[in-house]
């Protein structure tokens, strides 16, 4: 094991704050990771979640350490947790095109519940550092997630063509392109052109290529009625 200093080891002020900025930044790189690739929890639920847990594990040492053995004050602690996930449940809903959206808000309500559990102990050093970690992931941090991924080679679009031949028309440009095609799922229903043929699918764009060189390129193509960026 690595020489840890007691301080860091032990429940004060400065281990909290260390731990909860360790949460931010592992969090972070793992969920700038996943929101990179496109995929639908990504940089702030994933520093949201870390931080919660972190936060509803430092709370359950506060507790011992206040209590010992005598009771078990973390049992309701688990079942608000527990229950906080059907209520982010309900907020995560799968739109049109799909879309997934409120994922941030699930993860949001999950930790804003381990922080209510903190305050709740009387365990403030630890409410305070995840208030101020939870309201840096949704107030400040979008602006880097938007940044890395409009630097991201991974796109989603959303295209309706009026024929399967305009479709396979897109999808042997994108091979001559050199663009890698991840997935494509053709969809028949809600299509705006009659009779019309749309699908959703994701690409890794060369690093020559920007996204609107791909969109115009699409747009371009005879047939091809409609292109979203998802």
């Amino acid at each position: 094991m690595l020489p840890i200093p007691d301080v860091l080891t032990d429940l004060n002020l400065l281990s909290v704050s260390f731990r909860l900025v360790l949460a931010v930044f592992f969090g972070g790189i793992i969920g700038l990771e996943r929101g990179i690739n496109r995929h639908p929890a990504g940089f702030r639920t994933h520093i949201l979640v870390c931080v919660g847990s972190t936060l509803a594990m430092l709370t359950n040492m506060y507790i011992f350490d206040i209590w010992g053995n005598v009771t078990d004050p973390v049992r309701l602690g688990a079942q608000v947790i527990t229950g906080v996930g059907f209520l982010g449940a309900g907020t995560i809903l799968l739109t049109g095109r799909n879309h997934i959206r409120g994922l941030t808000t699930a993860a949001g309500l999950w930790a804003s519940a381990c922080l209510g559990l903190a305050i709740g102990a009387g365990f403030y050093e630890g409410a305070l550092g995840g208030a101020v970690a939870i309201f840096i992931s949704l107030a400040l941090l979008p602006r880097m997630e938007n940044y890395a991924y409009r630097h991201s080679d991974i796109l989603n679009l959303y295209v309706e063509v009026a024929s399967l031949g305009a479709y396979r028309d897109v999808m042997k440009a994108f091979r001559v392109s050199e663009i890698s095609v991840y997935e494509s799922t053709l969809e028949r229903g809600d299509v705006l052109t009659p009779n019309g043929v749309a699908f959703v699918i994701s690409l890794k764009v060369p690093r020559r290529m920007k996204t609107i060189d791909v969109l115009e390129m699409i747009e371009g193509f005879n047939g091809v009625t409609l292109v979203e960026e998802l």
